[in-house]
């Protein structure tokens, strides 16, 4: 069943001050501060704690530098020979709760806090700056802003990689807005009922966002179609009781990685994994099990064509944020196709993300006291599995067509 997002929602709109065009403001570059920066809360992965964001094709990144009172949003530039970062500091310090998120342009979105309202401008480097001071200077673009008595948070970058949308949850109802990439400011796209969390793109085109709604008590994934006016339908519902959540999604394989507490009532959510658009029901490893519930994959192998037991999977393990303890955080690699998983050292100073290739190569960034900005690549395991190929049906037409439907996925097997 699906149904049609009412109009309206929570939070108002306010446009920017000044035009698009010409409307970008450059501000007086403040020395930033040397050494290793952490990275600070927020952000579309802040359930590692740790702010630290990548575009949606992986050739930047940015995060909000520093600590204390004397915070800045920070660029990585990941796709040259050797990674770099670009610091974007403006007059005055960063709160610790503002949000960035890297444009595959090379801008910087930031979402501030500003005196109950939800700000938005475009970060950009503009070049050197003369004075006691040396380094760059920080161009910033106001786009607006937003009222919202409730919680408002940046979703994972669009697949895009020129947009960028944001939730806004209030009392018993979702608002999905976009913040950047659109005409007049930020924009109203979708609304629906319940509160909603998390965000996982399905598709290239940045058409289906799949969300976890809580209702009633119980959590299920639904998608949202922003290309039919925010049309609402089910995604995970394996079982009346159970809590489902979408963790991660491979547009090109089609394979989805979830947790759920419905083949083990009663002792915790487990990590599965499925084929959207298929009918075989969802699997839990038994291999999955023993990395916990803590464990959160971040990377999946992109480019494995309806093959999704072919793609390899990594999971963060542990806490890499600033302040744990040394060999706190692992990363475990896994393929569906395998009964194993492989458990590897995070490197000294990882962020806690990072992304694969289509040729099987791990990039990890990690910054430390020596390598202020630095990316650690790691090859898979030999002998990878020979290439199974899934039921989800032939190869898309690379011609522009509508989105497919997400099937919800049936009842998964509880041995």
């Amino acid at each position: 069943m699906t149904q049609a997002a009412p109009e309206g929602g929570p939070g108002t709109a306010t446009a920017p001050d000044a035009p698009a065009e010409g409307g970008a403001e450059a501000a007086p570059a403040v020395p930033a501060p040397t050494g290793p920066a952490p990275a600070g809360p927020g952000g579309p992965y802040a359930s590692a704690g740790l702010g630290f964001v990548l575009a949606a094709d992986g050739s930047y990144a940015a995060r909000l530098a520093g600590e204390g009172q004397a915070r800045y949003p920070e660029r990585w530039t990941l796709d040259g020979p050797e990674p770099y970062a670009v610091p974007l500091p403006l007059g005055q310090p960063e709160e610790a709760d503002s949000e960035v998120l890297p444009l595959t342009d090379g801008r910087v979105l930031i979402h501030r806090r500003v005196a109950g309202h939800h700000a938005f401008s475009l970060l950009y480097p503009t070049g050197s700056h003369a004075g006691p001071h040396t380094g760059p200077r920080t161009g910033q673009l106001p786009l607006g802003a937003l009222e919202c008595d409730g919680r408002l948070t940046l979703l994972p970058p669009a697949p895009d990689g020129r947009s960028a949308y944001a939730l806004a949850v209030d009392g018993h109802s979702t608002t999905v807005w976009q913040v950047a990439g659109g005409a007049f400011g930020p924009e109203r796209v979708a609304e629906l009922s319940g509160r909603c969390s998390g965000g996982v793109w399905l598709d290239r085109e940045g058409r289906l966002l799949a969300l976890d709604r809580e209702r009633e008590g119980r959590t299920k994934t639904v998608v949202v179609d922003l290309g039919r006016g925010g049309e609402v339908s089910p995604l995970l519902q394996i079982t009346e009781a159970s809590d489902d959540r979408l963790l991660l999604a491979d547009p090109d394989s089609g394979l989805l990685l979830i947790r759920s507490d419905a083949p083990s009532p009663g002792e915790g959510a487990r990590i599965g994994w499925g084929v959207l658009g298929s009918s075989r029901p969802v699997r839990f490893p038994e291999c999955l099990r023993a990395e916990g519930a803590s464990a959160v994959p971040f990377a999946v192998q992109p480019g494995q064509m309806l093959m999704p037991e072919s793609c390899a999977v990594a999971l963060r393990i542990g806490d890499p944020g600033p302040g744990a303890a040394a060999g706190a955080a692992g990363i475990a690699l896994w393929r569906p196709a395998d009964r194993h998983v492989f458990r590897l050292g995070a490197p000294m100073g990882w962020v806690g993300t990072g992304l694969w290739s289509r040729e099987g190569r791990l990039r990890l960034p990690y910054t430390t006291p020596f390598v202020p900005c630095g990316v650690v690549g790691l090859g898979l395991p030999p002998g990878p599995p020979p290439p199974v190929r899934s039921e989800a049906g032939p190869a898309p037409d690379p011609a522009p067509a509508p989105a497919p439907r997400p099937v919800p996925l049936q009842q998964a097997p509880l041995r």
